[in-house]
């Protein structure tokens, strides 16, 4: 094994874990910081309207760009599940068909992106004032769809076998050109909007060179690509659609959800809508670094699983959890002391600082809670159960959701009303797939 890599099946779960998330936890918050640095410069050098634009985008990207994370996680799973087990032929196979299942996927999400995006931001009435800037940000911005599609899945794949290392480093080199591009088409080539997003798209196929190349260069490794074996295997491609489909529209329905919560924002004055994009930036930061140690839940699980270690894997489940849940609080609390810090990374205007420190108070305490859903999810894809998680995050937190905004919201008409939608239908699915997981972990116990 390379000392990259970390033993599952091993060791102290606690270290462990931890040392996993770590590195997998930088990756993600660089992940987002790909678009935060774009609001920010737009924010600070373009003006209040091209924040307005680019922030209208927000749920949009976090739609698409969430399925195409949800089809890494099934990818994830099954790879780490065959690595445990040492079934080289079932792992090799699995590889080459979920490298060309996630690139089609990026490809079909950078289609639809740029066919709709004019429509899609008029179903969220997106300002009058902002819709071409937002539309013309889509579009660029889609073009590196491909891209994030290939590095999440090379990422997946380094991730299933105990090496998160890898994925930071090309994503920290990929995060310094992007800042960099950002700062240079804004300032000295004035194409604000169309900047920012094309200096998003060059830093997410470095990216995708960067891990793709690697995966290439660990063709002698049992997880390693080799170009010339890229083929669909049949029996593989049932099961990485089987796990990663749900996944993705699991990632993809809770944005569709968001959009009717956006919706409901922008049924407000212009000063709430900027500063709810600017407050926005917290969440994809709190959830991504709690979103490593629910990969860090999935991976443990299926290698120990594929392995036969009983004993390890709900333990993995639980250490996982305490560490999303503690993070979150954490987070959480730090963004209720020191949140107007924050904000001014986006904006200088006082007024938009106040709105957006309101949605700051709310969703800081809020965080954690999200840790039972998510967690337990991410336990029972690690146990191979991926649909039925999904149908419950449907019911319980999206239906949920649109519900909400046509009844509590529609009745009280604030935006707090609005914004507490989130820890009422966490709390509501997180009793629900808790209960499921106690079943599906007992029964593939009885069945092991």
């Amino acid at each position: 094994m390379a000392k990259t890599e970390i033993n599952m099946t091993k060791g102290s779960l606690w270290k462990q874990i931890f040392l996993f998330s770590l590195p997998l936890m930088l990756s993600n918050v660089l992940q987002v910081l790909f678009n935060m640095s774009d609001i920010a410069v737009v924010g600070r050098f373009a003006g209040p309207e091209a924040l307005g634009a680019v922030g209208s985008t927000t749920t949009l990207v976090s739609l698409f760009t969430g399925f195409l994370i949800g089809m890494g996680c099934g990818v994830n799973v099954l790879v780490a599940r065959y690595f445990g087990a040492r079934k080289g032929k079932d792992l090799e196979e699995t590889v080459h068909t979920a490298a060309i299942v996630c690139l089609a996927a990026g490809v079909l999400v950078l289609l639809l992106g740029v066919l709709f995006a004019d429509v899609l931001l008029d179903i969220l009435h997106t300002k009058p004032e902002l819709i071409r800037g937002a539309a013309l940000y889509l579009r660029v911005y889609f073009i590196g769809m491909p891209a994030l599609a290939l590095y999440n899945f090379g990422n997946a794949v380094f991730s299933a076998i105990g090496d998160t290392r890898k994925p930071l480093c090309f994503l920290t080199a990929a995060g310094i050109l992007n800042v960099l591009l950002n700062l240079f088409f804004v300032i000295v080539c004035d194409l604000n909007v169309a900047g920012v997003a094309l200096a998003s798209v060059i830093s997410q196929y470095l990216s995708a060179f960067l891990i793709i190349g690697a995966l290439i260069r660990s063709r002698e490794e049992i997880y390693g690509l080799k170009i010339a074996a890229l083929h669909l295997s049949g029996h593989k491609l049932k099961s990485i659609l089987s796990l990663s489909v749900p996944a993705a529209f699991q990632y993809a329905i809770f944005q569709i959800a968001n959009l009717f919560i956006q919706a409901g924002v922008n049924s407000f004055d212009a000063v709430v809508v900027e500063g709810n994009s600017a407050a926005a930036n917290a969440d994809g930061l709190v959830y991504d670094v709690m979103a490593a140690f629910y990969t860090a839940c999935s991976s443990f699980m299926g290698q120990n699983y594929g392995a036969r270690k009983k004993e390890r894997m709900l333990k993995s489940y639980f250490v996982s959890l305490a560490y999303s849940f503690g993070f979150g609080a954490l987070l959480g609390l730090l963004l209720v002391v020191f949140g107007r810090s924050f904000l001014a990374l986006f904006t200088a205007d006082a007024a938009v600082a106040d709105a957006g420190m309101y949605r700051l108070t709310i969703m800081g305490f809020s965080y954690a809670v999200s840790a039972f859903m998510d967690a337990s999810i991410a336990a029972s894809r690690g146990l191979g159960k991926s649909l039925v998680p999904t149908v419950i995050v449907v019911m319980g937190s999206c239906v949920f959701r649109v519900i909400w905004v046509y009844t509590v919201f529609a009745y009280f008409g604030t935006i707090s009303s609005l914004y507490l939608l989130y820890v009422f239908s966490w709390s509501i699915t997180a009793v629900a797939e808790i209960i499921y997981l106690v079943h599906c972990y007992r029964r593939q116990m009885g069945m092991m």
